[in-house]
C-alpha cells in the first residue's frame, strides 16, 4: 500500500472509531438516565473503543509528522556511501558531461560516525540497527486473591449489611397443652458499614513521546492497570484497614488454634493445614481452599517417603495444586511461613464501584505550558467479610519444612 493510500485508510479508520466512541457516549448517557448507572459491559466496550480511537489518532499524527519532515532523512540513513555519492547533484552533473568533465567533486556524507552509535541505539551512518518494536517489560506476579472471593458490584460509596451478633437458642420439647409459655429464643443483629476505597496512581509523559510512539500509550495503560492489580491483590489479603485502606482477609479472620481432642506427634506443615480445616469445620464453615506462599508450597510438594518417592507430586506428570482434597492458591502476597485456610467464597465478597480505568489529561497543573500529559489509573473497591470464623489465618512457627523419611 502506498503512503497516500495508507494515510487515507488511517483517516477512514479514525472516523469510524470516533463515530463508535460517540455511540457509546450516547448509550452511556441513556443507561445513566434510565438505570442510574452505566452497565459494566458498556463501560468496558467504551474504554476499548476510546483506546482504539486514541491509538489511531496518534498513528495519524505520526504519519502527518513524517510527511512534513519528508523522507530524505530516513532515505539517507539507509543508503550506503556509494549510493549517496552517485545520487548527489554535483556528481550527476559531472557524469552527464562524460569524458569532457575535469576537476574534483566532493559531497558531504553525514552520520558516518554518528553520536547515535553510543547510548541507547546502535544505528550509525553505515549500519541501521535491527530495531525490535516491542517493549520488554518486567515480570509480573500472578494475581489470585480476587478470584477466590464472591464477586459483586455497587453503585454507592459504601456497603451496609446486617450481621448476626448473637443467638440464644432455647428450643425445647413442649407438652401438647403446656402450662407455661413455650420457650423464647433471641437473635441479635449488628449493622456493618464499609466505605468504598480508591486505589490510584499516575505517571507523567510528554505529548511528543506519546505522539511519536503510539504503542507506548497502550503499554502505559496496561502497566498502570497491572499496578492497580498488584496493590489490590496485596490489600485484599494483608490490608490493615487504617486510614483509607482496605481491611483485608488476614485482619478479619480468626487466628489458628489447634482444636481440642486431636493429638499430633511430630507435627508438620501438612498436619497444621489439616487441623486448620478441622477448625473451620467445627465452626460449621467447611474450608474450600488454602492460600500459601510459593516457597512453603514447594516445601510441601517436595515431601518424600522412606523410598525417596514424592508423596504429593509427580515430576513426570501434570498434577494440580491440591492438599487434603482442597485447591492450593499460591500467592506472593502471602508472607513466607504464614497461611490461610477457609471457605473463601462463602466468607467474603468484593464489590467493584468503578472498574480499573485509565484517563489522560493535559490540564493537570502546568501540563499545558510544558507539553506534558498526566496518565492516571484508578479503581474503587470494597471488601466485605461476612463470616470471619470461615477464615483461619496461621503460621508455621515451630514447624520445620516436611523432611524426607529417607
Amino acid at each position: 500500500m502506498s503512503t497516500e493510500a495508507e494515510y487515507k485508510a488511517a483517516v477512514a479508520d479514525l472516523k469510524t472509531a470516533t463515530d463508535e466512541v460517540k455511540q457509546f457516549a450516547e448509550k452511556s448517557k441513556t443507561e445513566l438516565k434510565n438505570l442510574g448507572e452505566v452497565t459494566k459491559e458498556t463501560k468496558a466496550s467504551a474504554d476499548k473503543a476510546l483506546t482504539e480511537m486514541n491509538a489511531l489518532s496518534a498513528r495519524l499524527t505520526e504519519m502527518e509528522q513524517k510527511g512534513a519532515r519528508g523522507s530524505s532523512q530516513n532515505d539517507q540513513a539507509t543508503q550506503s556511501i556509494g549510493q549517496r555519492f552517485v545520487a548527489a547533484d554535483e556528481v550527476k552533473a559531472a557524469m552527464a558531461r562524460g569524458a569532457t568533465w575535469k576537476g574534483t567533486a566532493q559531497i558531504e556524507v553525514k552520520n558516518i560516525t554518528s553520536a547515535s552509535s553510543t547510548g541507547v541505539s546502535g544505528t550509525t551512518g553505515l549500519v541501521v540497527a535491527d530495531r525490535q518494536p516491542q517493549i520488554i517489560q518486567q515480570p509480573t506476579r500472578k494475581l489470585v486473591i480476587r478470584n477466590l472471593l464472591m464477586p459483586g458490584n455497587t453503585a454507592s460509596g459504601a456497603i451496609d449489611y446486617v450481621k448476626e451478633s448473637g443467638f440464644t437458642n432455647n428450643a425445647d420439647f413442649v407438652a401438647e397443652n403446656p402450662a407455661n409459655p413455650k420457650p423464647q429464643s433471641d437473635i441479635q443483629f449488628d449493622l456493618e458499614s464499609l466505605p468504598v476505597r480508591t486505589i490510584a496512581h499516575f505517571i507523567m509523559a510528554s505529548k511528543q513521546i506519546l505522539a511519536d510512539a503510539p504503542m507506548l500509550q497502550s503499554y502505559i495503560d496496561g502497566r498502570l492497570r497491572i499496578g492497580l492489580g498488584l496493590k489490590e491483590d496485596d490489600a485484599l489479603l494483608n490490608g490493615d484497614g487504617t486510614g483509607v485502606t482496605i481491611k483485608g482477609l488476614m485482619a478479619q479472620s480468626v487466628k489458628y488454634a489447634q482444636p481440642a481432642g486431636v493429638s499430633i506427634k511430630d507435627e508438620t506443615m501438612i498436619d497444621r493445614l489439616r487441623l486448620a480445616m478441622l477448625q473451620t469445620t467445627l465452626a460449621e464453615y467447611p474450608a474450600t481452599g488454602h492460600i500459601l506462599n510459593p516457597t512453603d508450597w514447594a516445601s510441601i510438594e517436595l515431601t518424600k517417603d522412606a523410598q525417596l518417592r514424592y508423596v504429593f507430586a509427580n515430576p513426570m506428570g501434570l498434577s494440580g495444586s491440591v492438599l487434603w482434597g482442597l485447591p492450593v492458591a499460591e500467592s506472593l502476597a502471602m508472607a513466607q511461613g504464614k497461611f490461610m485456610t477457609g471457605a473463601f467464597s462463602l466468607a467474603a465478597q468484593i464489590f467493584d464501584r468503578e472498574d480499573a480505568t485509565v484517563s489522560i489529561s493535559t490540564e493537570d497543573r502546568d501540563n499545558f505550558v510544558k507539553n506534558m500529559v498526566t496518565v492516571l489509573a484508578e479503581e474503587r473497591v470494597v471488601l466485605a467479610v461476612y463470616r470471619p470464623e470461615a477464615l483461619i489465618n496461621g503460621d508455621f512457627t515451630g514447624i520445620t519444612a516436611p523432611a524426607s523419611n529417607g
